[in-house]
């Protein structure tokens, strides 16, 4: 898990934490075109995410 995590998180320059909404392109075609639109961009992560990432980091399980 902890290196999936990592992969699928990315810092910005002020230290934000970003991710992709879940389900994107899994049975797309399934999809309405309202599903997709809204599900592009990126999110903020929750501060329990937050706080389990810098744990991990300063474990020196993560690497930047």
């Amino acid at each position: 898990m902890r290196k999936s995590f990592s992969k699928r998180i990315r810092i910005t320059k002020n230290g934000k934490m970003m991710r992709r909404k879940m389900a994107q392109d899994h049975f797309r075609a399934n999809k309405s075109g309202q599903q997709i639109q809204g599900k592009r961009g990126a999110l903020n992560t929750k501060k329990v995410d937050i706080k389990a990432f810098h744990k991990l980091k300063h474990k020196g399980v993560l690497r930047p």
